[in-house]
């Protein structure tokens, strides 16, 4: 247990920049005060105190804010940064080198008393608020934005953000324009690959306002080439009403509607400068 300790201190130090000297972290981070009862209770929760488990695992929730049953499984080098109102349900298993912020809950969706609790793979990390609930597994590396709520699993390296969420993946494209970018712009990629606080970066984008922003050009593009050919089928046909065939304008409520989500679209694609 001193081994983890260690390693867990480490930890912190590695994905917390506010922590100065081994004597704070000890002293002052909740989440590794709540992670040494927690491993405590596991502790005798697998040789069956359960009643004793439980007892200690309540004092931990009065002491810290975070509630963690002692049936959970957590790996190594575990983080809770802040961790207050964090909560980890019985059959919740979690990986080595994951991180957790304020406010997360892994939760069942179920009364059965199998497995209903979500599964936490090597290296994910959750934002600030997000819900994880039911027995799916969140792959390897990836991540949950703050407040997203997530009901089903979680593809490796995959970002889920929003309520429902909704997974932004990294193609083959994106990931092959590092190796165009100056050697600073590729150091800051390979930092933020690496761990992602509060699981956001600044190139996040919304996977909702992108497709509206295809479907927008494509129903455009549409638009042009019925207008078009309306215009020949006039020449070709005499008897054709071209008259009939010209769309109806928009309302002041469509273009403004259109105008907005527009702006949303642009905004995506335009990478912040602060």
């Amino acid at each position: 247990m001193l081994k983890q300790l260690k390693e867990d201190i480490q930890a912190v130090f590695a994905r917390d920049p506010a922590a100065r000297n081994t004597f704070e972290v000890l002293t002052t981070y909740p989440g590794i005060h709540a992670l040494i009862m927690h491993r405590v209770a596991h502790e005798l929760w697998e040789k069956d105190c359960k009643t004793s488990a439980r007892i200690l695992s309540s004092f931990s929730r009065f002491a810290t804010g975070i509630e963690i049953h002692p049936g959970a499984k957590i790996g190594k080098r575990f983080f809770i940064d802040h961790g207050m109102g964090v909560v980890i349900g019985e059959t919740a298993e979690i990986g080595d080198d994951v991180t957790l912020y304020h406010g997360v809950t892994l939760g069942g969706t179920t009364w059965n008393t199998g497995k209903r609790h979500p599964t936490l793979a090597d290296g994910v990390v959750v934002g600030a608020g997000a819900k994880i609930l039911g027995p799916f597994v969140v792959g390897k590396n990836a991540k949950v934005g703050s407040n997203a709520v997530v009901t089903k699993a979680v593809p490796d390296g995959a970002t889920a953000v929003g309520n429902p969420a909704r997974f932004i993946t990294k193609d083959k494209e994106t990931i092959a324009t590092t190796e165009t970018r100056c050697p600073e712009e590729v150091a800051t990629t390979t930092e933020n690959t690496e761990f992602q606080a509060y699981a956001a970066t600044q190139e996040q984008p919304d996977p909702m306002l992108e497709g509206m922003r295809v479907l927008l050009d494509r129903l455009e593009q549409n638009e042009q080439r019925i207008h078009s050919l309306c215009k020949r089928l006039s020449l070709l046909d005499p008897t054709f009403n071209l008259s009939q065939t010209i769309e109806q304008p928009l309302s002041d409520e469509e273009i403004k509607i259109i105008e907005e989500v527009r702006r949303e679209c642009e905004a995506q694609k335009v990478p912040s400068k602060t």
